[in-house]
C-alpha cells in the first residue's frame, strides 16, 4: 500500500493526499512533522534527506517534493485526464505546478505563518500585510484565466486545479481583508464540492 508522510495541515501533503483519493488510491497516511516530529529521526531521514514532508513509499519506491510526487502517481495510474500526456495541455499542466511553488505559495506562506502559527503578541503584521499584498499581484492572474475557463488548463480539472486549489484554499481562509474575484471564488467553491478534496480542504487551518 502506498505510504504517505506527512501532517494534513501541510499544503504540499494536502497536495498528495488529495491526488490519491483523486484516482482512488489505497493509502496509508503517518503524521509527520511539526507537533508530530518524526522528520528528524534516522529513519525518515534515510527516506527524505531534507526533513520535510511529504514522502511516499510506494511498494519500496520512496519520493519526496510533492509536485513530482502528483506527477509519479496520475502516471503510474494513467490518469491522462488529471495529468495529459499531449505536449501543449501537459506543459500548462507544469507551468501552474511551477508558479504554485515558485510564487503563489511564496507569497501567501508568510501570512499563514504570522496569522495562524506565531502567537498574536508575537506576530509581524508588517510582514503578514507585505505577504496579503504580494499574493493580491497574484491573484489577478487566476481570475483572468479563471474567466476564461472553468479549470487551468481549459475544461478538464487536472493536477494544476489541485496543487493551485490548495494554497487558494489557505488564501480564502486566512483572516485577511481580500479585494473580491469572482471567478476565483466559484472556482474554489467547485473545488471544495469535489468529494475527493474533503480531507485536503478541511479546515480549519493549523
Amino acid at each position: 500500500m502506498l505510504k504517505i508522510w506527512g501532517r494534513i495541515n501541510s499544503t504540499n501533503v494536502k497536495k498528495v493526499v488529495w491526488a490519491a483519493e483523486e484516482l482512488g488510491l489505497p493509502y496509508e497516511r503517518i503524521d509527520a512533522g511539526r507537533q508530530f516530529g518524526v522528520v528528524n529521526t534516522p529513519e525518515y531521514r534515510a527516506l527524505n534527506p531534507n526533513g520535510l514532508v511529504p514522502t511516499i513509499d510506494d511498494d519500496g519506491f520512496v519520493l519526496w517534493e510533492s509536485n513530482a510526487i502528483l506527477r509519479y502517481l496520475a502516471s503510474k495510474a494513467g490518469a491522462e485526464s488529471l495529468y495529459p500526456s499531449a505536449l501543449h495541455p501537459r506543459a500548462e499542466v507544469e507551468r501552474w505546478l511551477d508558479w504554485q511553488t515558485t510564487a503563489l505559495q511564496t507569497a501567501v506562506g508568510p501570512a499563514l505563518h504570522g496569522l495562524i502559527r506565531t502567537p498574536e503578541a508575537e506576530r509581524n503584521l508588517q510582514a503578514i500585510e507585505a505577504a496579503r499584498q504580494k499574493t493580491e499581484t497574484l491573484l489577478p492572474i487566476l481570475e483572468a484565466r479563471l474567466s476564461e475557463s472553468p479549470y487551468l488548463v481549459g475544461e478538464q480539472f487536472t493536477l494544476a486545479d489541485l496543487a493551485v486549489g490548495c494554497t487558494v484554499h489557505l488564501w480564502f481562509n486566512l483572516p485577511l481583508p481580500r479585494v473580491p474575484h469572482p471567478a476565483l471564488e466559484a472556482w474554489y467553491a467547485g473545488l471544495r464540492a469535489r468529494p475527493a478534496s474533503r480531507e485536503a480542504l478541511a479546515l480549519p487551518l493549523s
